[in-house]
Parts: C-alpha cells; sequence; structure tokens
C-alpha cells in the first residue's frame, strides 16, 4: 500500500494544501471566537489583556488564509468533490462572503478612524491626522460584530450539518476534508 500526499484536490477528497488552508483557518477561527469572547463577557480581565489585541492581527491573518484559499480553490476548481446539495452551496458561498466582508469591514474602520495599524510587526496602514472618515467607521461599527456573530452562527450550521451526515452513516463527507480514504 502506498502512503503519498496528494496536494491536489481530487474528485473524490481535498488534497494536503485545501485540507491545510482550512484546518488552519479553524484554528484562528477558534482563536478570534475566544478573543471576542473574552473581551465581552471578561471585559477588562487578564484573560482579555491578554487575547483582545491580537483580535486584529488574527483577524487580518484569516484574511490573508482566505484569499489564498479562493485562488488555491480557483486553480483546483476542476478536480474538487462536487458539491453535495444547493444547500450546501448556498451554506459555503455565505461563508465565504462572510469570511471576507468581516475583516475587509474591520480594515475600513480602522483606516476610517485614522489610527495606524501594525500586524505581527509589520506597518499594514499609517495613521493620519485630521476628522475620521465617518462613512468608513460608521460601516465598520454597525456590521463588522454583526457580521462575525452571523459567521459564527454559520460555523456553527457547517458542523452541525457534517454531524448530521456522519449520524447518518455518510462518513465520506467528513474523509473529504479530515483526511483518510474515500471509501464509505
Amino acid at each position: 500500500m502506498e502512503n503519498r500526499i496528494e496536494m491536489l484536490d481530487s474528485n473524490a477528497r481535498y488534497g494536503a494544501v485545501s485540507r491545510g488552508l482550512h484546518w488552519a483557518m479553524a484554528l484562528a477561527f477558534a482563536w478570534i471566537y475566544c478573543t471576542t469572547g473574552a473581551h465581552y463577557l471578561l471585559a477588562d480581565s487578564a484573560l482579555d489583556t491578554f487575547l483582545w489585541p491580537t483580535h486584529k492581527q488574527v483577524g487580518l491573518l484569516l484574511m490573508g488564509l482566505l484569499l489564498v484559499r479562493l485562488l488555491w480553490s480557483l486553480l483546483n476548481r476542476h478536480r474538487r468533490p462536487p458539491s453535495v446539495n444547493l444547500a450546501a452551496t448556498v451554506g459555503h458561498g455565505l461563508l465565504y462572503v462572510a469570511m471576507f466582508a468581516i475583516p475587509f469591514l474591520g480594515l475600513l474602520r480602522q483606516y476610517g478612524s485614522g489610527r495606524a495599524f501594525s500586524a505581527f510587526g509589520l506597518p499594514v496602514m499609517s495613521g493620519f491626522e485630521g476628522p475620521k472618515i465617518q462613512w468608513m467607521t460608521e460601516l465598520g461599527n454597525n456590521f463588522h460584530s454583526l457580521l462575525g456573530w452571523t459567521l459564527l452562527l454559520l460555523i456553527v450550521g457547517h458542523v452541525a450539518a457534517l454531524i448530521l451526515h456522519c449520524v447518518k452513516g455518510d462518513r465520506a463527507i467528513l474523509r473529504r476534508m479530515a483526511g483518510g480514504t474515500a471509501r464509505g
């Protein structure tokens, strides 16, 4: 039996790159929601003080991973496993839209505030003097958090759909992204 890591996607399962990007983003989202939970539920605690400063940085990392993932998906579009049904197609589409919109709105709000932003020690945007750009800060204020909580519901739905498939005995869906053989 040959143990070879398949980098590219196939009709039966996602390759190592797609799986790696998926699970790296899953870990980053777990971190993002931990930072958010600590900030809302334990404001000014030691945990909040430790986690919250990483929120923007990990959000930017998620946006970068998403862009790489989208590019990789385009390069593999003819090899990827087919969608299970219309609900899965719509659900994944909504996940991708939210995953892009949330950090975009966060960056827009950051720029509009006039404050500088550095991530992982690298300057991302410089600040500016003068009044805030109101429409940018308002758009970010109005939708960044709302879409963040909406994304969390979509993620819970994504996981619940996987669990439902497994309960029904269809573990092939899990194997497509978790690895292992594609046989039922």
